[in-house]
């Protein structure tokens, strides 16, 4: 599962405005189309999510599965969210990451995943699938934060 997808996005925000966005798990079905509901699980002391159950509902992949999160994020929003897979269903392994980056007075955003499925799947359709759910992540977030 050494191959993932990347892609960057510029969002007119502070880092900060952003990472307030990815952070508020709840309301990731009233703005990613295909999240259907999210449950908080577990939160670390310091009041970061911990571990969080999502239902997904992306056409032909149906799945709901429990990702631990990883925090490595400084007081002004930069750095690291990361994740890997818990529990799943049809998902094998997830592993991902939002880097937030001060760019001016915006916020570079790039976004790591890679995912593997139980089904035998070819890579490059696998690499395709994740580049749609990269390009489509990364768009949702930027119009939820300019909104």
């Amino acid at each position: 599962m050494a191959d993932r997808t990347e892609s960057s996005i510029l969002i007119d925000a502070s880092p900060g405005a952003v990472l307030d966005v990815i952070a508020d798990f709840e309301a990731y079905p009233q703005w990613a189309a295909e999240v259907k509901a999210v449950t908080v699980l577990a939160e670390e002391g310091d009041g970061w999510a911990d571990q969080v159950r999502f239902t997904l509902d992306a056409g032909a992949i149906k799945d709901t599965y429990v990702l631990d999160y990883d925090w490595d994020v400084v007081e002004d929003g930069t750095g690291v969210v990361s994740w890997s897979l818990v529990s799943a269903t049809v998902l094998k392994a997830m592993t991902g990451s939002y880097t937030l980056a001060a760019d001016g007075d915006r916020t570079r955003v790039t976004y790591r995943l890679s995912v593997d499925v139980k089904i035998p799947m070819i890579g490059l359709l696998k690499r395709k699938a994740e580049k749609v759910i990269v390009d489509t992540a990364l768009r949702e977030l930027k119009k939820r934060v300019e909104a």
